[in-house]
């Protein structure tokens, strides 16, 4: 069980899961070992998010770049998306979990697609923790799609260039009706964001942790939160702090 219901919980946390291949390397393993423990860490960690009180939880399953990966690698990577809807589906819709897919799905495959919508189908009147997934998701080719279709409003007559802003972009892109991530962590130690959520992780808090994806337990999500509660968030003004000095 969580602890840390008493402090500032962010209402969205994103994380890059990554190191599952090095983990399985380290060990002497091959890369699909580190892929199928890194499933059973995201169990841990969904239920661990709902726990904590976190309302939207967004996990990067599939890279639009990890197409350029060994194809045997990608089906293994299908394959375990597949296996993880169809055993844990049920389980998180009596959760009251609500989940949410995000990504280009024109040239998935036909059972992928179908399971997808299955699975956002399924859970669309729950009310409980949003699991978002973003599935052969780019933030580039996410911004170029929203991009794409308000220039096809403004080309069918449906909206006046000079009614383009910040909102009308962000209305058209996968993540609509989803709140901007406060928290974006990435396993493994890299610190970069891998075009992963660029536009709404404009104000983000971010953390980088050296444990592999697979080692991510339930009490490293809680330090990490715990670290999240300690940040002064100005969004651009002055802390509370700063205000409370100068009143």
């Amino acid at each position: 069980m969580s602890t840390v219901q008493h402090r500032i919980v962010p209402q969205h946390v994103a994380i890059i899961m990554d190191g599952n291949g090095r983990w399985a390397n380290a060990r002497g393993l091959p890369r699909t070992f580190g892929h199928r423990k890194g499933v059973e860490t995201v169990r841990e960690t969904v239920k661990a998010a709902g726990e904590a009180g976190v309302g939207f939880l967004t996990l990067f399953a599939f890279s639009s770049e990890n197409w350029r990966r060994p194809e045997a690698e990608i089906n293994e990577l299908f394959g375990l998306l597949k296996a993880f809807i169809r055993r844990d589906l049920a389980d998180l819709h009596r959760a009251g979990i609500r989940i949410r897919i995000i990504g280009d799905r024109v040239n998935l495959r036909d059972d992928i697609r179908s399971l997808l919508l299955e699975a956002e189908e399924t859970t669309t009147n729950n009310t409980g923790m949003t699991l978002v997934i973003a599935f052969n998701y780019g933030s580039r080719d996410e911004i170029a799609r929203a991009a794409a279709r308000l220039a096809a409003d403004v080309q069918a007559g449906r909206l006046d260039p000079s009614q383009i802003d910040a909102s009308k972009l962000n209305d058209c892109l996968d993540t609509a009706g989803i709140p901007d991530p406060d928290l974006v962590i990435r396993t493994s130690g890299e610190e970069r964001l891998s075009n992963f959520l660029l536009w709404q992780a404009a104000y983000a808090e971010l953390m980088f942790v050296p444990d592999f994806w697979p080692d991510f337990t339930p009490a490293l999500f809680d330090s990490v939160l715990e670290r999240y509660a300690a940040r002064d968030r100005r969004f651009g003004g002055l802390s509370a702090k700063a205000v409370a000095v100068g009143s």
